[in-house]
């Protein structure tokens, strides 16, 4: 099987590493990665490595993300989505008080760079252990505030009804950003609560949902992305000449010469070859991350 990056469309219902152990048996290689995980109850893109290829899903994890979401407002949960159990909810008349203006206001409030802290039933690790473990284990978790960035938190639709709103959004943010927090801040903000009821990741980088295969039928050959396809895609590309593909492969230092200043580079070899991702070094590329000649995986 090539080694590459696939784009896939996780259905909902399902873990992001119930996609992997999927991936697995139809490349034939346990040697399959993601970067970044998405929910259960939510759908959209995943990035999975194949292969050799697994090394690159460390440059493509903090790549920001763009997500289509709905926000109830009305109460909030344990989970801070519908998954979780619900808070005592808002009265009806507080719910129906809450103006459209109002809601444009609480979205600016968190759009930009803002502190966010994630859920309690997150991924995040709490002196090595993941937040929603502790909580489950019924532990009270408290999670330090982190800088995220939303660049965009758009209102498409608004949805009355007795006892709740619901919101449509788009939201364009940085990696590590929580939707579900947003939608936990938005309803604390307005004072009646609110959590996530649907979250679909729509795109990573320049890695676009459209671009992505079913998990179902999935070809995982016809599908796969070239290393020089994804890291491309990315990363800044330096061009290298045969001789200097081979010097990188033995670990040695290279000119330069016109390459990008931004860091890190992806080196792309003859016959379109991802050889390494390099960093400028004064007037010298050197590898950080090795991509060995192979065509397949074992």
């Amino acid at each position: 099987m090539n080694s590459g990056i696939l784009l896939v469309d996780k259905p909902q219902g399902i873990t992001s590493h119930d996609v992997v152990a999927r991936v697995r048996r139809l490349a034939g290689t346990r040697r399959v990665g993601h970067a970044g995980t998405l929910d259960p109850m939510a759908t959209g893109l995943l990035l999975l490595g194949v292969g050799g290829s697994t090394r690159l899903l460390h440059y493509l994890v903090g790549l920001d993300k763009q997500y289509l979401a709905t926000i109830r407002l009305g109460w909030g949960t344990t989970s801070d989505d519908a998954e979780g159990e619900p808070h005592p909810a808002a009265e009806p008349s507080r719910v129906a008080a809450v103006t459209d203006a109002a809601i444009a206001a609480g979205m600016t409030a968190l759009s930009g760079e803002i502190e966010q802290v994630p859920s309690s039933v997150s991924a995040v690790k709490v002196d090595g252990r993941r937040a929603y473990d502790r909580v489950r284990a019924g532990e009270q978790v408290e999670l330090a505030p982190r800088r995220v960035t939303v660049s965009a938190f758009e209102l498409l639709e608004i949805r009355r009804a007795d006892d709740h709103l619901d919101l449509d959004v788009r939201v364009d943010c940085s990696s590590g950003t929580y939707i579900r927090a947003l939608a936990r801040d938005l309803g604390a903000g307005l004072g009646v609560g609110g959590h996530l009821t649907a979250l679909r990741r729509t795109r990573i980088g320049s890695f676009p949902v459209e671009q992505a295969a079913p998990l179902e039928g999935l070809d995982v050959a016809a599908r796969i992305l070239s290393p020089a396809d994804a890291a491309s895609r990315a990363l800044p590309v330096v061009a290298i000449d045969a001789q200097q593909a081979i010097d990188l492969g033995h670990g040695k230092r290279i000119p330069a010469d016109d390459a990008p200043t931004k860091q890190p580079l992806a080196a792309i070899g003859p016959a379109d070859r991802l050889v390494a991702i390099v960093e400028r070094r004064g007037e010298e590329l050197r590898v950080v991350t090795g991509f060995p000649n192979e065509e397949t995986t074992p």
